[in-house]
């Protein structure tokens, strides 16, 4: 067995006390226990070896990839399994943590800082990779926004392993948005099981994916100014939950003070998310919460209390804060009437190349 055969397979846990403090009915899929340490690893192990199958990449060739979270640091392990040289974009939001990590696997890290349209780097860091990858030979880009195998990738790897761990018998998923693999590939498949699993999409205030207006915001790895096509039908997610900045820190917090589970800030939302429809809908079976990565990779921010002093989030951890936070949780946009936001024109602006596109 190598290292990229151990992808997948991540275990689904009881919070027990939470579940029993709140009347809810939670269980959480630890992604953090993929090789390189988050989700990312299954659409990059996915996305690489299909790559290497079709001849899109050959041995010794460059993985060049726009991210600044942890599709980047997947990329960095499998281009050091493999052989591949890698090139990470990141920008001045990416944390020490996580350059340090992609550096770490060898691979080499440019930062992006001009600002795109809706005040954020997504567009410019993609638009700059395409550049690159155009003039360095046996050059790939995977392209999490854009690239179709994404979604496929946790269709046939995390829905189906969460389908077959529980037999079935859940009330549905919830998970983050940002790129839309995870939750475009989740969503297609429990909508053709059945109509009975609810698929629940976790969102950030100032993500545009589902319509609104951009702006800032303050938690790492969701939200985009636009709907991506990983997302192939928005009628297949039946709810779109928007969580606060602080209200996600503080749910992480919570989470690894009261359970033991040290996850990422984004993890704060999705369990504050699972929570709160769990008390909506009152379910016997339980929602499966996805925990897309660890919170190690947030010391310096999520658990560090100067950082949270500075950002003005409290620092509190303690249950009781459950009850504040759910009840100000607003009512979730439902289907049918969630807003889809697609830019096909955003292929052309930005020079997604054709080995991209394959499945588009």
């Amino acid at each position: 067995m190598n290292i990229l055969e151990c992808t997948g397979n991540t275990p689904i846990v009881n919070i027990g006390k939470i579940n029993k403090f709140c009347g809810t009915n939670v269980q959480v899929k630890l992604e953090k226990t993929n090789p390189a340490g988050s989700i990312k690893d299954r659409a990059a192990k996915y996305i690489i070896d299909y790559a290497e199958k079709n001849n899109l990449i050959k041995h010794g060739g460059t993985i060049i990839e726009s991210s600044s979270g942890n599709f980047g640091i997947s990329l960095a392990m499998i281009g050091a399994a493999r052989g591949y040289k890698v090139i990470i974009l990141v920008d001045p939001k990416a944390t020490d943590v996580n350059v340090g990590l992609i550096k770490a696997y060898g691979a080499e890290v440019i930062v992006v800082d001009k600002k795109d349209d809706a005040g954020s780097y997504h567009k410019t860091r993609i638009q700059l990779a395409n550049e690159l990858a155009r003039k360095i030979e046996n050059s790939y880009r995977p392209d999490q926004c854009f690239n179709i195998l994404s979604s496929i990738a946790h269709k046939e790897t995390t829905a189906k392993e969460i389908f077959e761990q529980t037999q079935g018998e859940i009330s549905g998923v919830v998970a983050a948005v940002s790129t839309g693999g995870q939750i475009g590939g989740i969503a297609e498949f429990f909508a053709e099981k059945s109509t009975k699993y609810l698929v629940t999409c976790v969102d950030a205030y100032g993500s545009s994916i589902f319509g609104g207006e951009p702006h800032s915001y303050k938690i790492p790895g969701v939200g985009l100014s636009w709907t991506p096509r990983n997302i192939r039908n928005v009628n297949n997610i039946d709810y779109v939950y928007r969580i606060r900045d602080e209200d996600s820190y503080i749910s992480a917090r919570i989470l690894c003070r009261n359970e033991g589970i040290l996850a990422g800030v984004s993890s704060g939302a999705v369990v504050l998310s699972a929570l709160k429809l769990s008390q909506k809908i009152q379910n016997k079976k339980p929602l499966i919460a996805i925990l897309g990565d660890s919170g190690e990779r947030y010391l310096n921010t999520l658990f560090n209390d100067d950082w949270l002093k500075e950002n003005d989030i409290p620092l509190e951890s303690h249950m009781e804060l459950l009850y504040k936070l759910l009840s100000s949780i607003d009512e979730p946009q439902a289907r049918p009437n969630i807003v889809e936001n697609y830019r096909d024109d955003l292929i052309y602006s930005l020079g997604v190349p054709e080995t991209t596109m394959t499945h588009f």
